[in-house]
């Protein structure tokens, strides 16, 4: 799934790569791989229409 964070739009499009409860980790093109708490961060799904 292809996500977008929305307070970090620096950082481009990200490729989630696993979730684990409330932690999500997303390979994001600008900053690599982050660490998500879903619990405070709610990422914009990417939507693969428009791609």
């Amino acid at each position: 799934m292809r996500v977008r964070h929305p307070d970090r739009p620096e950082w481009g499009t990200g490729q989630v790569q696993s979730v684990v409860g409330e932690r999500i980790t997303v390979n994001f093109e600008h900053a690599g791989k982050v660490l998500i708490n879903a619990a405070v961060v709610l990422l914009d799904i990417e939507d693969e229409a428009r791609r």
